[in-house]
């Protein structure tokens, strides 16, 4: 059976994402930590929309989880045909005060595990001459971002290893393509890590799009056969305007910006 995989699949973009796909009769493996949520979301998108979805427990930001979820997807006799690259967490705050594992956790789940899963699933989309990838950046890729510097790094990570993917498999006949949206209404800020005071002074003023918007724009711009798309008008704004800029100067006025901001 072919199906559509996305990881982070059961709450924010990835939940949206997910009715959005089922909605056009995408059959779907989902990809998250929280089996009973997973379970009633399979439940609900195959009774409303008449697919299969089923799911697989993982958490991604551990070793050896993405080869767990390649190898079940075979004992299943799935056949990846759409990979959405969209489990990612973040981090507020300095980086010195930050915990560690949580930062390597991040970096792995950001990073190792998207780099592993388009590993494991290209081989067999390019022997069958058939598949997809979305990579499921940010708006953080862009520029060197002070008090959340090793989540931006994550990020600026997958913008140029799926840019250069991209063309790598152009001669195979495979689409790669890098989203970037910006601050989403998810729980994504609702962490540990986020869910402090530089985290609520980070996204201050920030242009927001829900995730029902965010997945309308993704499976728009996949049927356009995009490579590249940066979410929300705002956010493009945005990344123009800072491309003309040196990157020390962003991080710089950053920075400054958000020290004042924290009375520091």
């Amino acid at each position: 059976m072919e199906v559509t995989l996305i990881t982070g699949a059961s709450s924010g973009i990835g939940e949206a994402l997910s009715n959005k796909l089922a909605e056009k009769k995408h059959n779907l493996l989902l990809v998250a930590r929280n089996a009973d949520k997973l379970q009633k979301q399979c439940n609900q998108l195959s009774k409303t929309y008449g697919i299969h979805a089923q799911y697989i427990v993982a958490d991604l930001s551990k070793p050896n989880a993405a080869n767990e979820v390649f190898d079940e997807s075979k004992k299943r006799n799935l056949l990846v045909t759409l990979l959405v690259n969209n489990a990612g967490i973040g981090s507020s705050g300095e980086f010195i005060k930050n915990h560690l594992q949580s930062e390597l956790d991040m970096i792995y789940l950001n990073n190792a595990s998207l780099v592993a899963l388009c590993h494991l699933y290209l081989p067999e989309m390019i022997k069958n001459q058939k598949g997809s990838i979305i990579n499921v950046a940010s708006l953080a890729a862009f520029v060197p971002s002070p008090y959340m510097a090793a989540y931006a790094a994550s990020k600026a990570f997958v913008r140029s290893f799926t840019q250069a993917l991209t063309e790598e498999c152009k001669p195979y006949g495979i689409a790669v393509m890098l989203f970037n949206p910006g601050f989403t209404t998810t729980n994504f800020m609702n962490t540990p890590a986020n869910n402090n005071e530089w985290g609520q002074t980070l996204v201050k003023g920030a242009y927001t799009q829900t995730s029902e918007q965010v997945a309308f724009e993704m499976v728009e711009a996949l049927e356009k056969k995009k490579t590249f798309h940066v979410s929300g008008r705002g956010n493009r704004f945005t990344t123009k305007m800072a491309a003309l800029i040196p990157n020390a100067i962003i991080a710089k006025v950053f920075a400054n910006q958000k020290r004042k901001e924290m009375n520091l």
